[in-house]
């Protein structure tokens, strides 16, 4: 199996990328991981929803038929570790090639992506910026392998 995580736009702030780096490569260990940057270029003007739309195209873009796509969203299902670990596991038994996970640009995501979505999930119900969200992001995932595998990371 593997994952694939999503995001649009890179990661401007260099510690932001360094901690999802040292995650990623700890994800490495359990499972095949990939990060799959979408660029998109605003023009100025260009109203939200449209950004929103093209940025979804190109999601969609890399999204095949069979992959079980995961929406992070503020307003999705709420899970614990524990629960998101058990979540993963439930997903590896039914042997999905990959698991998508999605994480929207400043404006979210559009209305395409979440109807393609098999499943939506938030990470908190607070509000927090879509760079802060892709570390929690890996921690969380980096979290659910270290549980599932009984190692002492989770307390």
């Amino acid at each position: 199996m593997k994952i694939v995580l999503l995001l649009c736009g890179k990661t401007e702030d260099k510690h932001w990328a360094a901690s999802i780096e040292d995650y990623s490569s700890r994800i490495a260990h359990y499972v095949k991981f990939e990060t799959v940057i979408i660029h998109h270029k605003h023009s100025a003007g260009i109203q939200k929803e449209q950004i929103k739309n093209a940025e979804a195209e190109k999601i969609l873009a890399h999204i095949n038929a069979q992959d079980y796509v995961v929406a992070l969203d503020e307003k999705g299902n709420l899970m614990t570790s524990q629960e998101f670990s058990g979540f993963l596991q439930k997903q590896m038994n039914k042997g999905h090639k990959r698991i998508v996970f999605i994480i929207g640009g400043a404006y979210g995501l559009a209305p395409a992506v979440y109807n393609r979505s098999d499943e939506i999930l938030s990470l908190s119900p607070m509000t927090f910026t879509h760079q802060m969200a892709r570390v929690f992001f890996v921690e969380q995932l980096y979290r659910a392998f270290t549980i599932l595998n009984g190692e002492k990371y989770h307390h």
